[in-house]
């Protein structure tokens, strides 16, 4: 029998689950808050895995996606541990802001400190109460405020470890990201943790594709690491994902009205037009083109731009760009007709 798994003060025994509040610093208001804290922990021995969304308070479809994955008949025999925390940054979710009540942006103030501002003290109990503790991490992102992102990967795909979980999560593309100073990732890095970084939809919005294949990939990458069993089900045909080695925005070149004529997860070539800034005063029309061939996987979605807005977020491919276009063409046929059958 495993011992029993600690976290605030409260033993978890194997083969059970709880909810755990992880008191945090309170409101200006002296209302108390705590971080949620669900906790998983098997019987038998195997990996210890968190999953986190918003560490931004405005983006949504992790939430969601957490919730699902708890209410999983899946989880029922767990080898190891999964810690799930669906809302680490409440603060912004109040106010339903990014950024934390002093303007920082928690995931760049990883790994934090016990004595500093706000940000840092959140980022410093987050790391010891769940990531310190964890062999493996998922983080769950969307896209910031009126931009929306295809579903994909983002994590250092050099890692091999990295790379095999990346590979097997489900999504059409991986980006090869680096690590950034004062991010989740960089900071758990450091303590030798794998974590991927799942980016899908756009903040303050819940998109139903994103969050099922958010739930499929969390899921996946649980099987992949032996904690739970392989599934008895038929399961929709592995696809190998298409890895991006470079990507790049494309910004306004003038002020006025976006219209967008290229669709997330579009295939496009250098020099293409991807969409029109109309100015709403002269009528004039000014293009906006494609510096590099690719697909899309990022776009702004406000009309109202202004001249250096980041508007269309290209992938670089060595594979045959249009081979990656269909690919995310038929993940997204997938999901939508799974939808339909609901």
């Amino acid at each position: 029998m495993r011992a029993g798994f600690e976290i605030a003060g409260q033993e978890i025994a194997p083969g059970t689950r709880a909810w755990v509040d992880v008191p945090m610093p309170k409101l200006s208001s002296h209302t108390s808050l705590g971080m949620p804290v669900h906790v998983v922990h098997g019987r038998r021995e195997g990996p210890t895995l968190f999953v986190s969304a918003a560490i931004h308070g405005d983006e949504l479809n992790g939430v969601e996606i957490i919730r699902r994955v708890l209410d999983s008949r899946a989880l029922n025999k767990v080898r190891g541990t999964l810690i799930a925390v669906p809302v680490v940054n409440a603060y912004g979710m109040i106010h339903q802001s990014r950024y934390l009540p002093d303007r920082r942006d928690l995931n760049r103030s990883f790994p934090g400190s016990e004595r500093g501002s706000l940000a840092a003290r959140l980022a410093h109990l987050f790391m010891g109460e769940v990531v310190q503790r964890c062999s493996h991490g998922i983080d769950l992102h969307t896209g910031a405020l009126h931009r929306t992102n295809l579903p994909q990967i983002r994590a250092d795909l050099d890692d091999p470890e990295t790379a095999r979980l990346a590979g097997c999560f489900g999504v059409p593309v991986l980006l090869n990201a680096s690590l950034r100073d004062g991010s989740l990732r960089a900071a758990a890095g450091e303590l030798g943790i794998t974590v991927l970084l799942y980016e899908a939809g756009e903040a303050l919005r819940l998109d139903e594709i994103s969050i099922r294949a958010g739930v499929a990939g969390v899921i996946n990458v649980m099987r992949e690491l032996g904690m739970l069993a392989a599934t008895r089900r038929r399961r929709k045909k592995h696809r190998e994902p298409f890895v991006a080695r470079r990507s790049s925005w494309v910004r306004a070149t003038e002020s006025g009205m976006l219209n967008t004529v290229v669709p997330l997860g579009g295939y496009i070539e250098k020099g293409q037009p991807l969409g029109f800034v109309d100015d709403p005063y002269s009528g004039t029309r000014h293009v906006i083109l494609s510096d590099s061939k690719g697909v899309i996987i990022g776009r702004l979605e406000l009309p109202l731009v202004h001249e250096g807005d980041a508007v269309y977020h290209i992938a670089r491919f060595k594979d045959d760009v249009v081979q990656v276009a269909e690919g995310v063409e038929v993940f997204q046929s997938d999901y939508e007709q799974e939808i339909l059958e609901d």
